[in-house]
């Protein structure tokens, strides 16, 4: 869903630069940020929540066990916040990678949580970053989630500048069952949206959660009829290097690994996990939805014909040929 400058409202929520809590009538926004081991580049991501548009925020980290001087670092940025009014906690982290961690955060959030923004700790956010999300979200009651496109860069020096690939199909339910369309560090949730991911994330977890939590929170919210809105618009430089845990996903090599992850089963795997932690949470998704996830988690059980007849008649669709493609492969070889 692509925003016009003023949003779907037609209003403009511009927030303007403001000093901590003191800016008044816009929102404020708790980011949530998992660490580990994040040194080396965390100094210029924290530098870049300092320098929003909108500087109503706080920022909780959950730190999933540093050897290096990640906590040392969020400590020092937190003193220099304090001034401005601005919290900056840190937490003990779960030990369990980086989508137990986020979960950890989601399902912690309190029985009011707000805005909620989420936040890696290797990339560069934007200046208009959080403003462009509310203003996005700003006409949505209902559970509601943004997320944008990036600016993909490289190394220390954010080298190399390419955009993310442009969607061309509106988010829903059925492409959030086969494709992830923003990444967690783009999202940002309303107070509704935020309450369902918390109480999700809780039921998620007693499943051992999902594959990672920005596919799982498009799936959460599209499935249970929530407001998904997607900026064509980059908000964030998405830092590409060593340490990623997971990449671009974008041209021929990239297009070669899906087909080699997708033999190996690892796709199959991934949608297991995913439908455990959906089935978790299936008294919240739509009636419709509920059938649509059961017919997609049955096509395993069925022979190659029926299979891909079933798949037809679904109507799942990926964002670019070449992964539509894949998905028709996957079904033909019985490995979704």
């Amino acid at each position: 869903i692509r925003m016009s400058d003023k949003g779907q409202s037609g209003v403009d929520v511009r927030s303007r630069p403001s000093k901590g809590r003191a800016s008044g009538a816009l929102p404020h926004v708790t980011i949530l940020m998992g660490t580990y081991n994040g040194a080396d580049f965390l100094p210029a991501q924290l530098e870049s929540f300092a320098d929003q548009e909108h500087g109503d925020w706080s920022l909780l980290v959950s730190d999933d066990g540093s050897s290096d001087d990640s906590r040392a670092m969020i400590e020092d940025f937190a003193r220099m916040q304090a001034p401005l009014g601005r919290e900056v906690r840190v937490i003990d982290g779960p030990g369990r990678g980086a989508t137990a961690n986020f979960l950890s955060l989601l399902s912690g959030l309190p029985e009011d949580p707000g805005w909620i923004a989420l936040s890696d700790q290797d990339d560069v956010w934007l200046p208009e970053r959080l403003s462009r999300g509310l203003k996005a979200l700003a006409a949505h009651d209902e559970p509601a989630l943004y997320g944008s496109a990036t600016w993909i860069v490289e190394g220390d020096d954010l080298a190399n500048r390419r955009r993310s690939p442009v969607f061309s199909h509106a988010p829903s339910f059925r492409n959030a069952l086969v494709q992830s369309i923003a990444g967690g560090n783009t999202m940002l949730l309303n107070p509704a949206g935020a309450a369902l991911a918390r109480d999700a994330a809780r039921e998620a977890q007693s499943v051992g959660g999902p594959v990672t939590h920005d596919w799982w929170l498009y799936q959460l919210m599209s499935g249970c009829g929530g407001a998904v809105v997607r900026d064509e618009t980059p908000t964030v430089l998405y830092r590409q290097h060593g340490g990623n845990l997971f990449g671009t996903n974008r041209g021929a090599r990239a297009a070669l690994a899906r087909l080699n992850w997708i033999l190996s089963g690892n796709l199959a795997r991934w949608n297991a996990q995913n439908f455990a932690a959906l089935q978790a949470s299936r008294a919240r998704l739509l009636p419709e939805h509920r059938a649509l996830l059961d017919a997609y988690s049955g096509l395993r059980s069925l022979n190659m014909v029926s299979r891909l007849r079933r798949l037809r008649r679904l109507g799942l669709v990926r964002q670019d040929r070449a992964g539509q493609v894949a998905l028709w492969v996957a079904a033909a070889l019985g490995k979704l």
